[in-house]
């Protein structure tokens, strides 16, 4: 009990669980944009692994941290636009246009690094993003190590996802976007064109994607391999049912599987040799299968999910 008691009272690892939900925030509310307006992407998981690959090596090549950022940013937007023609222009299953998506970028990510990178027993590295301690809030005791010494990408995940929170609940654009997915027909009578809204929202949670990715080569590591996203952008995708498609709570969400997630990382390090440390790497997904399950029965899903909109068709 009282080893239980230490880890919960580590700074560190409330630091670790800020750190870990990051890509996650960004991803969930990537995934959470393109369903409020009716589009399921499930080319989240290679997205996340091509703005892993290119904004690293981007900065590999010489730019600046915030350029390759922004550099995965507009290569997740440009898948985003490939699904929105494939989804919303041609009207072609958001699942299979999803999967496909992910199989073509994971591939042409590893497909770019063997070109770039020729193969060596250590991938190349970078200089990532530092921790930026906030001047008075990270010298106070346990909060400031804890909360207030993270790196950029992290304080601007949480900014996103409250801004994203106003503009979705808040704005006549958040209005337009939660109509067209729940009824296109009447958002077009009332003057929204639902393949602009579509098409908009995917480019953005799309950018938004490979952002995610990036951050887990510019600021959680300092290099790239190709398995690296591991599953993360599956575990967005059930946050966004998880967080009933709110903002607040996706963000809320992922920081609950982060938690789950660094827990059990400083749990392996107890009692090693004790547990097959295959059970810690089960708890996060066991808890936040569970977590799920209570939180799907009252989630309300957007009516128009999943279905593609044809002009005069009802």
């Amino acid at each position: 009990m009282s080893t239980l008691f230490d880890i919960l009272a580590s700074a560190g690892l409330w630091a670790a669980v800020l750190r870990i939900a990051t890509p996650l925030i960004l991803g969930t509310l990537g995934a959470l944009i393109c369903e409020r307006a009716g589009v399921l992407n499930l080319g989240i998981e290679g997205i996340m692994t091509f703005g892993a690959m290119i904004g690293w090596y981007s900065v590999y090549s010489g730019a600046d941290l915030w350029t390759g950022f922004l550099i995965a940013a507009f290569s997740g937007g440009v898948f985003g636009l490939l699904l929105a023609m494939l989804t919303v222009t041609l009207g072609l299953s958001q699942h299979v246009a999803g999967l496909g998506v992910t199989l073509f970028a994971s591939s042409f990510a590893y497909y770019l690094f063997r070109l770039f990178v020729p193969v060596a027993g250590t991938p190349p590295t970078i200089e990532p993003f530092q921790p930026i301690d906030i001047p008075g809030l990270s010298s106070l005791p346990f909060i400031g190590p804890a909360l207030f010494s993270q790196t950029a990408p992290t304080y601007l995940a949480i900014v996103l996802a409250l801004i994203l929170a106003y503009l979705l609940f808040r704005t006549p654009l958040g209005l337009a976007v939660r109509m067209t997915g729940e009824n296109p027909h009447a958002a077009e009578a009332q003057g929204i064109n639902p393949v602009i809204v579509r098409y908009g929202t995917l480019v953005a949670g799309s950018a938004l994607m490979g952002a995610a990715g990036a951050f887990l080569t510019l600021s959680a590591f300092n290099s790239f391999f190709p398995t690296m996203v591991q599953g993360r952008g599956w575990i967005c995708i059930a946050l966004v049912v998880f967080s009933s498609w709110r903002p607040g709570r996706a963000l809320l969400g992922a920081l609950l599987f982060a938690f789950f997630d660094g827990f059990q990382l400083r749990l392996q390090t107890v009692l090693s040799g004790v547990v097959p440390y295959q059970i810690f790497l089960m708890i996060p997904y066991i808890l936040s299968i569970a977590a799920l399950a209570v939180m799907a029965r009252r989630a309300r899903v957007p009516q128009a999910l999943m279905q593609p909109y044809r002009r005069g068709e009802r």
